[in-house]
């Protein structure tokens, strides 16, 4: 099975210009489901990733199972006003708007090598910016992971040098 065949577009969601990339067929298919989880578990398992590190909503779907499978922690990156401890925030931009993201102020520790996960590549603010998040944490972040990207918007080039790793371009 081709997780692709299970990736739907759906346009001019959510607003008029964007072609979304709906993955709910995929999670709802076990056999894809776990093909998915099974691609970022094959290529980063061995690598000493203390934990994984994934932004609202979708990453965490992602993320929690790829953090049990290679033995990391998991720590959420959420939107404002979610998180109950001291936090630190960083804005970023979307490719249609803008916002906001929050991790725990102890999440993380200085020296942790940190594996950055979410279910899409678009732009690359949200990632860019929880990549700022983790570098004022003192983290590093061994590589950014996602399943889909959106080669036009060329995101990866957002991220600096770290290694960009992507399992279904468009």
């Amino acid at each position: 099975m081709e997780i692709e065949s299970l990736i739907r577009a759906i346009p001019d969601f959510p607003i008029p210009g964007i072609l979304f990339r709906d993955i709910t067929p995929l999670l709802k298919d076990k056999q894809g489901f776990r093909q998915a989880i099974d691609l970022f578990v094959e290529r980063f398992s061995g690598r000493g990733i203390d934990y994984v590190v994934a932004m609202e909503a979708r990453g965490y779907i992602l993320g929690a199972p790829i953090a049990y499978a290679i033995g990391a922690g998991f720590v959420p990156v959420r939107k404002p006003g979610k998180l109950p401890y001291e936090k630190l925030a960083e804005e970023y931009a979307l490719e249609y708007g803008t916002n906001t993201l929050e991790i725990h102020s102890d999440a993380i520790g200085g020296g942790d090598r940190v594996l950055v996960v979410d279910d899409l590549l678009a732009t690359g603010g949200t990632a860019a910016a929880t990549g700022r998040l983790l570098q004022r944490l003192g983290a590093t972040v061994d590589a950014f992971a996602f399943l889909v990207e959106l080669t036009a918007l060329k995101g990866r080039e957002t991220l600096g040098g770290a290694e960009v790793v992507t399992f279904v371009s468009y």
